[in-house]
């Protein structure tokens, strides 16, 4: 399903049937890896029969750093069809938007129409592959697949997905609810992307920031072809941590407001503890105070690991190393 183009289109005459590469990032998926190359060539393949797309797209799978034989897959599928497979196969694990961002660099170097990222276990729905270029055709540079439910989601990841969204919100970063990695990028938005030398990526932030005109396509989030998540909660609240750390400064602000707050509750309590001891009740206030000690070393503290982690943040910047090692392409 489409949803409404953000801009005034172009007519869908005007685009011959681009050249679309769809980048796959792929860590410790061995299992369901060729389940998936055969559904998403189906897809490509029935694209191409309407002439909806160039004959000559294809696949491109990364392969971050795997510990389990994803890499051979991706040879064997090359192998079998060197046109349709091709892969990049990162020096070591760099993590998921590292990967993501090396295949649509090299799908930028290919000189690909559009690239359609995508994560390996198909619950991104593939039909919505045709969407999403219909979409391009009809004038978007950047189509964005929007979850339209989260019914394979459980109640905490779904309610800790919304708080998310809520929270990037309100802390100025400009997001799109329910929508992951899925997206499709013209080779416009591309070699624009390729001017962000971030180490500290954060997709989902960085490509609505680009302007150009967008759409939507929802569809509905499928179960995992094979294997488990590779996004245990660990992972969720580092991401989320790296996409507030990357994008937004306010809670530096909010440390100014805290202290504030902190130094007039300080004064009231020092009033109090003046109040009992000219009353003869000091007693009664050493409660107080020693929650008011306990209330402001911990505002201390967070504080500190607030200021922390800009300042990690600051530390990699300055370093400039490469985000990622291609060790081998085929």
């Amino acid at each position: 399903m489409i949803g409404e183009l953000d801009t005034t289109s172009t007519a869908a005459d005007n685009r011959t049937p681009p050249r679309i590469m769809l980048v796959i990032p792929c860590y410790n998926e061995e299992p369901g890896l060729r389940t998936t190359a055969d559904e998403l060539h189906k897809i490509l393949q029935q694209l191409i029969d309407v002439c909806q797309i160039d004959e000559h797209s294809c696949m491109l799978f990364v392969d971050d750093g795997s510990q389990d034989g994803t890499w051979n897959v991706i040879r064997t599928l090359h192998d079998e069809d060197s046109e349709l497979f091709h892969g990049l196969k990162l020096a070591h694990n760099k993590g998921h938007q590292n990967a993501l961002f090396a295949g649509l660099m090299h799908a930028l170097h290919s000189q690909a129409d559009a690239a359609i990222s995508m994560d390996a276990d198909l619950q991104d729905d593939p039909d919505a592959v045709a969407d999403m270029v219909e979409a391009w055709r009809e004038g978007a540079e950047i189509v964005y697949g929007v979850r339209d439910n989260r019914e394979t989601d459980t109640a905490f990841k779904r309610s800790t997905a919304h708080m998310f969204y809520a929270l990037m919100k309100a802390l100025g970063t400009e997001t799109v609810p329910d929508h992951a990695d899925y997206r499709l990028m013209s080779h416009t938005t591309l070699e624009v992307l390729s001017q962000y030398h971030e180490s500290n990526l954060f997709l989902r932030g960085i490509v609505p920031s680009l302007g150009f005109p967008t759409a939507k396509v929802y569809y509905k989030r499928g179960e995992r072809v094979a294997g488990e998540s590779k996004y245990p909660l660990r992972k969720m609240v580092a991401f989320a941590v790296q996409g507030i750390t990357s994008f937004s400064t306010k809670p530096l602000g909010l440390i100014t407001g805290t202290g504030v707050v902190s130094v007039v509750v300080g004064i009231a309590m020092l009033i109090y503890t003046l109040v009992s001891v000219c009353s003869g009740n000091a007693v009664a206030g050493w409660g107080s105070m020693m929650c008011s000690m306990w209330i402001l070393g911990g505002l201390i503290l967070v504080a500190l690991g607030i200021v922390g982690e800009y300042i990690a943040k600051i530390y990699i910047e300055v370093k400039a190393r490469p985000r990622y090692i291609i060790e081998e392409t085929i």
